[in-house]
C-alpha cells in the first residue's frame, strides 16, 4: 500500500493524518504543532462533532467546548434600512445544539495526543522542496531529511508550498477589513447563545465559552483595529461592552486580543499532479457563519470516501477527478455564499440593504425556511433532504 504523506500539523493536518491512519493507510505526517501563541477558539458544528466522535476523539475534547444552542443576528448598524433581530434554535430543526465553541490551543494539544499515540510517523519539521513524478513524491525537509510517498495532503495552510509544486493556480483577494480576535469575561449569563452583531464594518460576534466566559470576533476597519490593539485592557473592555448594547453586562478582558487582515483564496483545482488540497490550501474566507474548519473536516471526509484500501494508485487520474468533483460544489458554493454576505454588509448601496433586510425578516418569520437554512448551514444538502422527506410522508 502506498504512503500518504500529510503536510501540515494545523488542526486539518493532524486530524487528517489520524483518519487516514484509523482507517488503515500507512501515514507519515510532515509539520510542527503550533504553539501556544494562538488564542482564538473554533466553533465546530454538529456534523463535526459526529466526526469527531466517529474517531474517538471527541471524549477528550469535550471537556473544553461550551455548546451553542441559539444564534441571534441583531442589525448593530445606525443606516436608514435596519433588521430586525433573528433567532435561531437548535431545537427547531430537532438538535441539542449547533455545535461547539472549543479554544484552538485545547483543541491543538488534544489532536497532536492522539496523532502521537495513533502510531503515525511524524516529522516534526516543516517541509521545504516538493519533487512529484508520474509515479510519487519526494519531499525534503527543513532538517535535511528526504521522504518519499505516493500522493501528499496538503494541509499546509494558505501559502502551501504542496499546492505551489502541483502547479495549482489560486485566485486570491482582500478585503479592507481585520479581525480582532479576544476572550473575556461577563457579568451575565450568555444562556448558551452566541449573537453576531451586523456593523457597518463587518461581524461583531460573540460565541459562547464555558461559565460566565465568551470568546469575540469583532470584524472591523484596519484602522479600528489597530486602535483596539492598542486600548488598555479596561478601555477594551469598555469598547467591547458598548458594542454589545451591555448585552452580557459588565466585561473583563481575559486574553489580550490579536489580529489578522481578512481575505479570500480558491484554488483553480482541488487536486492535481498526487497533491489533494484541504483546509485552508484548499479555501480561505472571512470568519462568518463558523464555516472555516468544518469546511476542513468535510475535507477530511471527502480524502476518506475518495482514498481506497485495494492497493490501488493513490495518485490515479480517476480519483484526483473523484476528490475536485466530491469538494468544488461545497467549497466554491460556501465561500460565494460567506464572501456575498460580508460585502452586504460593507454596501451602502441602498437596494443591497433593502434586499439584506428584507432577507433577514423572511427568515425571522417564516420558519420552514428558517430550519432549512439552518440544517444548510449545518451540512449541504441537509436542508434539500428535509425538505423531500416532508414532500414524501405519507398523510395519516
Amino acid at each position: 500500500m502506498g504512503r500518504i504523506i500529510v503536510a501540515g500539523a494545523g488542526h486539518v493536518g493532524l486530524l487528517a493524518a489520524f483518519a487516514l491512519k484509523r482507517s488503515g493507510h500507512d501515514v507519515l505526517a510532515i509539520g510542527a504543532l503550533p504553539g501556544a501563541a494562538d488564542k482564538r477558539t473554533t466553533a465546530l458544528m454538529m456534523p463535526a462533532i459526529r466526526f469527531l466522535q466517529s474517531m474517538g476523539l471527541w471524549e477528550t475534547i469535550e471537556p473544553h467546548a461550551a455548546p451553542m444552542t441559539s444564534m441571534r443576528i441583531i442589525d448593530g448598524t445606525s443606516r436608514l434600512i435596519r433588521s430586525s433581530t433573528v433567532t435561531f434554535d437548535a431545537a427547531e430543526i430537532g438538535e441539542p445544539a449547533f455545535g461547539y465553541n472549543i479554544p484552538n490551543q485545547a483543541l491543538s494539544e488534544c489532536l497532536g495526543t492522539a496523532l502521537a499515540a495513533s502510531g503515525v510517523d511524524i516529522v516534526a519539521s516543516q517541509a521545504s522542496r516538493y519533487a512529484l513524478t508520474a509515479d510519487g513524491v519526494e519531499i525534503e525537509t527543513a532538517d535535511g531529511s528526504v521522504h518519499a510517498g505516493e500522493v501528499v495532503i496538503a494541509a499546509d495552510g494558505r501559502s502551501s508550498l504542496a499546492r505551489e509544486a502541483a502547479g495549482i493556480a489560486v485566485r486570491q483577494w482582500s478585503y479592507r477589513q481585520t479581525a480582532v480576535v479576544l476572550s473575556f469575561r461577563h457579568t451575565r449569563d450568555h444562556h448558551d447563545i452566541s449573537t453576531e452583531f451586523h456593523t457597518e464594518h463587518g461581524p461583531f460576534t460573540q460565541v459562547p465559552l464555558s461559565g460566565r466566559r465568551s470568546s469575540l470576533v469583532w470584524v472591523t476597519t484596519p484602522e479600528n483595529a489597530e486602535r483596539l490593539m492598542t486600548l488598555e485592557p479596561k478601555d477594551l473592555a469598555t469598547s467591547v461592552e458598548e458594542r454589545m448594547q451591555s448585552m452580557l453586562g459588565a466585561v473583563t478582558i481575559e486574553t489580550g486580543p490579536q489580529s489578522w487582515p481578512l481575505s479570500g483564496l480558491v484554488p483553480s483545482a482541488f487536486a492535481r499532479n498526487r497533491v489533494y488540497l484541504a483546509g485552508e490550501a484548499a479555501h480561505v474566507f472571512p470568519p462568518i457563519g463558523a464555516q472555516g474548519l468544518n469546511l476542513g473536516i468535510r475535507d477530511v471526509e471527502a480524502l476518506l470516501e475518495t482514498l481506497p484500501l485495494d492497493g490501488s494508485d493513490l495518485g490515479a487520474d480517476g480519483l484526483i477527478a473523484a476528490y475536485n468533483r466530491a469538494r468544488r460544489p461545497d467549497i466554491l458554493a460556501r465561500t460565494g455564499a460567506v464572501d456575498a454576505l460580508n460585502r452586504s454588509l460593507l454596501s451602502d448601496f441602498l437596494p443591497m440593504q433593502i434586499v439584506r433586510s428584507g432577507g433577514l425578516e423572511l427568515l425571522r418569520a417564516f420558519s420552514p425556511l428558517r430550519s432549512f437554512i439552518m440544517r444548510e448551514g449545518l451540512r449541504p444538502g441537509s436542508g434539500w433532504r428535509a425538505a423531500a422527506s416532508r414532500r414524501t410522508k405519507p398523510i395519516s
